[in-house]
């Protein structure tokens, strides 16, 4: 079984890419699931045919399916978003207001996401693209289980026990609404369904992550942000690909210095996504939609190879905390670096950590960004570099 999750600014073609990958994968035999967790859903203009909340046969062992993100909120939100909103109410902030208040941020993705841990235990798809809204917020959201397992192991029954006693005393002396089994329900089925989503999206023999990105300098560091961000939560990354490059074959003076500029920024990708692998997708003289001008994409994408399969299987770096949990820690792998060769250096929110000839840049995520660098320690193979407390 596998999970492609397909990411990327929005705007670089990560829905073509997702398209054209699933297109590719069951024409040479997968049974395949391509969905869209993104609000703005453009799968369906992709393929040019009618999507909807459940998988749709596209052709012969593809199937595609945009998830109707409100309805999953709904589910398992909604009682808990209604006692919210009676809170706010009856602390005197009501309307428009309360309502945008009970949904945090990305949840909407998120309970798309959880369809992912359904599509897997069903058996029914050998892989399956998942066309990712254009952040890696919702990627950060699904550490949620862990940090509520203890409140639900602990303070979940106990709240539900306590709720059922003050709540006929409070309603006889105030007015707040205090939560009944129908919300205490609807978090246990929050809980539910994002158990396990984490399990299956952070094993790197299942999920994998493809960040799409065009040859651009704000793209390019939002794409180099995402890659650090998806270490830090222990998600792999087995490719990147830069689409929209331009072809060859276009030798028009007008997109000389247009070349030049790609030029230099394809060389950044090189350096900045050296752990894996790394594809270009030239810049089509047509928008392409459609199973033909999709298969052409997926065809030149992938080659012979098969778009299921994993691209890189190491894991270059990863973030954790230090033995007494004071500092956090990068480690990367430097198999055969000597200690000599090796000079770390920060400007802003970029690491720049430069062995031998070589020069590798990092985007620091906020996490560390507030942080200083205490140390940075060689010893086995592994560069760790230590990020002291927030200033």
């Amino acid at each position: 079984m596998r999970v492609v999750l397909v990411t990327g600014k929005g705007g670089v073609g990560k829905t073509t890419i997702s398209a054209a990958s699933a297109l590719r994968a069951a024409e040479i035999g997968h049974r395949t699931l391509v969905m869209s967790t993104d609000p703005a859903h453009s799968l369906g203009d992709a393929f040019q045919v009618d999507l909807g909340d459940e998988p749709t046969p596209v052709l012969p062992g593809l199937e595609a399916q945009q998830i109707d993100a409100q309805k999953r909120l709904e589910e398992s939100w909604g009682a808990v978003r209604d006692h919210l909103t009676e809170l706010f109410d009856w602390s005197g902030l009501s309307g428009i207001e309360a309502e945008e208040l009970t949904v945090f941020p990305g949840m909407d993705e998120l309970f798309s996401l959880a369809a992912v841990r359904e599509h897997v235990r069903s058996g029914r798809y050998d892989v399956i693209f998942v066309d990712c809204a254009p952040t890696a917020e919702t990627l950060r959201l699904l550490s949620l289980p862990e940090v509520m397992a203890w409140y639900m192991e602990k303070m979940f029954p106990m709240g539900r026990r306590v709720a059922k006693v003050v709540r006929p005393v409070i309603s006889r002396v105030s007015s707040l609404p205090v939560a009944d089994d129908e919300v205490f329900a609807s978090v246990a089925r929050f809980y539910e369904r994002l158990d396990g989503i984490r399990e299956i999206l952070s094993d790197p023999d299942v999920t994998t992550a493809r960040l799409v990105m065009n040859p651009e300098k704000m793209v390019i560091s939002e794409a180099r942000r995402t890659y650090t961000y998806l270490g830090l939560f222990g998600y792999a990354v087995d490719a990147a690909i830069v689409n929209r490059v331009l072809p060859d074959d276009v030798t028009d003076p007008y997109f000389k210095r247009w070349r030049e500029i790609q030029q230099a920024h394809l060389e950044a990708v090189e350096e900045s996504f050296a752990d894996v692998e790394v594809r270009l997708v030239r810049l089509f003289d047509e928008e392409m939609v459609g199973i033909e001008r999709l298969r052409r994409v997926g065809e030149e994408l992938y080659g012979d190879d098969d778009p299921a399969g994993r691209f890189t299987t190491s894991r270059p770096f990863r973030i954790e905390e230090s033995d007494d949990g004071s500092d956090v820690v990068l480690v990367l792998s430097v198999p055969l670096a000597e200690r000599g060769d090796v000079d770390v250096a920060r400007h802003d929110d970029e690491l720049f950590v430069t062995i031998g000839p070589y020069r590798r840049s990092f985007l620091l995520p906020d996490s560390l960004r507030r942080r200083e660098i205490r140390k940075a320690v060689l010893a086995e193979g592994e560069l760790r570099i230590g990020f002291g407390s927030p200033g």
